[in-house]
C-alpha cells in the first residue's frame, strides 16, 4: 500500500490523469490548492474545490453552447453527457483502490478532470 507521505501532492496529481498526453497537461495546469489534514479533511477540501471547478465547467459549457454553430450544439450536449459519464467512471476506478489513499486519489481525479474540461471548453477545443 502506498503512503501519502511518500507521494508528494504534485506527483499524486500528475499520476491521476487518464492518459499520458493528459498527464502533461495536468502537470502544467495542476491546481494551486492545499488540502491538508486527515483523510476526511482532505476529501472534504477536494469536494469543495471540485464544486468550485464544477461551477466554472458549467459556465464554460453554457458559453460554448452559445458560441457553437447550430449544427454543433446537439453534438456538444451529447459529448458533455458522455464526458461526465467517463469522468465519473474513471474517478470511481481510483476510489475503489485499497486504503484511505483511494478516496484522496478519487478526489484529485474529479478535481483535475473537471478543471481540465472547463479549460478545454473555455478555449473552444482540446489542447
Amino acid at each position: 500500500m502506498r503512503k501519502l507521505s511518500v507521494l508528494p501532492v504534485a506527483v499524486l496529481v500528475t499520476c491521476l490523469a487518464p492518459t499520458a498526453q493528459a498527464q502533461d497537461k495536468v502537470a502544467e495546469d495542476a491546481p494551486a490548492i492545499s488540502c491538508d489534514g486527515n483523510t476526511y479533511e482532505m476529501v472534504e477540501c477536494l469536494k469543495r474545490e471540485t464544486a468550485i471547478s464544477d461551477g466554472k465547467l458549467n459556465a464554460a459549457y453554457q458559453q460554448a453552447l452559445q458560441k457553437a454553430e447550430p449544427k454543433q450544439r446537439e453534438q456538444l450536449r451529447i459529448a458533455q453527457r458522455l464526458w461526465v459519464q467517463y469522468r465519473d467512471a474513471n474517478c470511481l476506478y481510483y476510489g475503489l483502490g485499497e486504503g484511505t489513499i483511494a478516496r484522496i486519489e478519487a478526489g484529485y481525479c474529479m478535481l483535475n478532470m473537471t478543471e481540465s474540461r472547463a479549460k478545454e471548453l473555455e478555449g473552444d477545443g482540446p489542447k
